[in-house]
């Protein structure tokens, strides 16, 4: 299993750090633009209102093409947005690249997902998206410090062209060793919303949304929430979210998703609300990041769990829905994150985000229905 599906980790790894490495870029990117902090903080912003906007009409629109035509297709769209992200002179354009590449993001990161979904058998899937996810949480941990060092040693547009490097990897490594799947989908727009009408399919989007504005509304603008050196501080947490990543996908296997769902939340929103205590002393920091990390990555393949278990018949639109739906709340977080940076400063950020975990606490208590029955996921 794990040979066939550790390119599309790759691919996910080229993507992640392409997105989350601005929350580490900003200085460089609004002193080279001359923007201020929080709008630099909108490339991550705009890249995921174009993945949230792009993913169901890109997914309708190449639902004809093979899953592995798809996904090369995906990262070569994404490596020319990089590259025109490192040459665009001006903010404006700067902006205009980030929506191409993020079209390249939307239209793999599904679709790698619901290709570990068929090639898995039902008792290891946990597992296997937790693998295909894992890319990120790795880029969390590999890339992103090592692209923040970059950018403040070199300049961010060195980093940019690293992220598109990554990308041409990733490329190469699903051309050689991914194989070509089956995996129904429906190239009709509306049919791409048609689980919406779904409750638990509401309920599980819901969730996805605030657990990603609440943690992004923090992490976007990390940078000016602390005294510390930046680069160690994004290490530990990408360090926490590799291994809360893979322990989510076991131990969602082993204990189900309810239980693993709610201990994320609860202490993702604890760990937020200690953002000061944190930026007391580099050590306390470390292991607040390597906490926090692993908890709010830990949620992630449980939420992909739920989304195979409430729409079995639908695997690849639903988790182009919760992927939607993640970066509808990094959308969200980038957008209310700057307006309490600039106008309560770094205490306005926290209790942004704070409150935004509680929320999602609140609303997942209210909405998570237990499957009345086991279910057994086509591949």
């Amino acid at each position: 299993m794990g040979s066939r599906l550790y390119p599309l980790a790759l691919g996910n790894f080229a993507i992640g750090t392409g997105m989350f490495v601005t929350a580490g870029l900003l200085p460089p990117i609004s002193a080279d633009l001359g923007v201020s902090t929080s709008a630099a903080g909108q490339l991550m912003t705009v890249f995921a209102l174009a993945y949230a906007v792009l993913s169901p009409v890109l997914a309708a629109v190449t639902a004809r093409l093979s899953r592995k035509t798809l996904l090369l297709l995906a990262l070569a769209v994404f490596v020319v947005g990089s590259v025109l992200t490192a040459l665009a002179p001006t903010y404006g354009l700067v902006l205009a690249t980030r929506v191409v590449a993020a079209a390249g993001a939307a239209m793999f990161t599904p679709t790698a997902s619901g290709v570990a979904n068929a090639l898995t058998e039902p008792s290891r899937r946990g597992r296997a998206l937790a693998l295909v996810m894992g890319g990120m949480t790795v880029s969390s941990a590999i890339g992103v410090p090592l692209g923040t060092w970059l950018g403040g040693a070199v300049s961010w547009r060195a980093t940019i062209w690293l992220v598109a490097a990554l990308g041409v990897i990733g490329f190469i490594g699903v051309a050689a060793m991914v194989p070509r799947v089956t995996v129904e989908t429906s190239g009709r727009l509306w049919e791409r919303f048609a689980p919406l009408a779904d409750r638990r399919v509401l309920a599980v989007l819901g969730t996805q949304l605030l657990a990603f504005a609440s943690v992004f509304s923090a992490y976007t603008y990390i940078g000016s929430l602390f005294d510390l050196p930046l680069t160690a501080v994004l290490w530990a947490w990408g360090i926490g979210g590799v291994v809360g990543n893979q322990l989510g996908g076991r131990l969602t296997d082993t204990y189900g998703p309810r239980r693993m769902v709610f201990i994320g939340l609860v202490f993702t929103a604890l760990f937020l609300a200690l953002i000061p205590v944190a930026n007391l002393a580099l050590p306390v920091a470390l292991v607040w990041a390597f906490v926090w990390g692993g908890l709010g990555w830990m949620v992630a393949p449980t939420q992909q769990f739920r989304t195979v278990s409430v729409v079995p018949g639908n695997v690849p639109i639903g988790l182009g829905l919760l992927s939607s739906a993640q970066y509808v709340g990094v959308f969200a977080a980038g957008i209310a994150g700057g307006a309490a940076l600039d106008t309560f400063g770094r205490t306005g950020v926290v209790v942004l985000a704070t409150a935004l975990g509680l929320l999602n606490i609140v609303f997942t208590l209210a909405t998570y229905r237990q499957a009345r029955t086991p279910v057994t996921v086509p591949a």
